[in-house]
């Protein structure tokens, strides 16, 4: 991709997929939604990830898997509100650019 991926919309991606999941979901998975949009690599992830904790948008907790444990994010009330947040902006933020973009104009 040709645009620059800034912390917030990453953050804004990260929170909405966590959010899909009632339960939470492990690192791994959430790299490959993200994949599906972005090329985004586990060493991009991860800091994002703390970053949420620490902001208290994400709790974690581990789950057995295959014998080993699996580290679960979950979105938290103050990360639903954050998200809300992202998506109001996101909105207003696509529409204006995409009415620039596709204006018409041709060059002009």
């Amino acid at each position: 991709m040709v645009f620059n991926t800034g912390a917030a919309l990453l953050d804004a991606i990260v929170l909405s997929i966590v959010s899909a999941e009632p339960e939470g979901t492990y690192g791994y998975r959430i790299t490959q939604e993200m994949r599906k949009v972005l090329e985004v690599s586990e060493s991009t992830l991860y800091p994002v990830l703390r970053r949420l904790q620490k902001d208290s948008c994400l709790t974690v907790y581990d789950r057995e898997y295959a014998g080993r444990n699996r580290r679960y994010y979950q979105v938290t009330e103050q990360g639903m509100a954050q998200l809300n947040m992202y998506r109001g902006e996101w909105q207003s933020y696509s529409a204006k650019i995409s009415s620039i973009l596709f204006s018409g104009r041709n060059g002009e």
